[in-house]
Parts: C-alpha cells; structure tokens; sequence
C-alpha cells in the first residue's frame, strides 16, 4: 500500500546544476514533482512526451513557455500543463526563474535527474 508523501519548504533531493538547481519533492512511478531553479543558460527546446502530462507552475521570475505553436511568458502563480503529444518547451523570460515541474506519470525523469 502506498503512503502519502510529504515535502516541507526545502526538503527533497537536492542538484546542483550550472544554471541553477533541481530539487526532487516527490517520485513515484505515477508522479514526480521537481523543483527547477534556473538562470538564462537554460534552455528548454520544444519538445512533445508521448508517454506523459509535462505540467509547470511558475513559482519566481518570468518564464518564457512554447506552447503549441504559441509563446507565453508567465509569472507567478501562473501554470501550464502540455498534455501528451502536445508540444512545449520553456526557458526564461530574464533573470532568475522557478517553477514547479510535474510529470504525470513519472516515466523515469526523477531518475534522469539523479543520473546527470
């Protein structure tokens, strides 16, 4: 039987990065949830999951999203969930930014994280 998971401000697995930092606050097979801080060195190019929901809520800064054949910038407080076979990418918009990255099923990207 599953348990609930629990993440308090700051707790997680915690990687460093050259633009940032990820921090895991919850991986189970039908969910991860990753705290991505980031600079303007990080570049997400769009991209489409043919396995999962790839979701974001913008926690700091500005974040520029492909979304579609669109582009938005959103700010906090704002979320974006790009369902399978939908494309999407992000980066930021200027400055720092963090967001909230969930992968609806996990699909092995919490691993990714932990492997480099």
């Amino acid at each position: 039987m599953s348990e609930p998971i629990v993440s308090r401000p700051g707790e997680g697995e915690y990687f460093e990065r050259d633009d940032g930092y990820r921090l895991i606050r919850a991986a189970t097979e039908q969910i991860s949830v990753i705290e991505i801080d980031f600079d303007e060195s990080l570049v997400v190019d769009p991209h489409v999951h043919e396995d999962h929901v790839d979701s974001f809520l913008v926690l700091d800064g500005q974040v520029e999203f492909t979304a579609g054949d669109d582009t938005v910038v959103l700010g906090p407080g704002s979320f974006i969930s790009a369902p399978v076979g939908v494309r999407h990418g992000f980066r930021s918009a200027g400055g720092r930014a963090r967001v909230l990255n969930f992968h609806a099923p996990d699909g092995g990207f919490a691993d990714g994280i932990r492997g480099g």
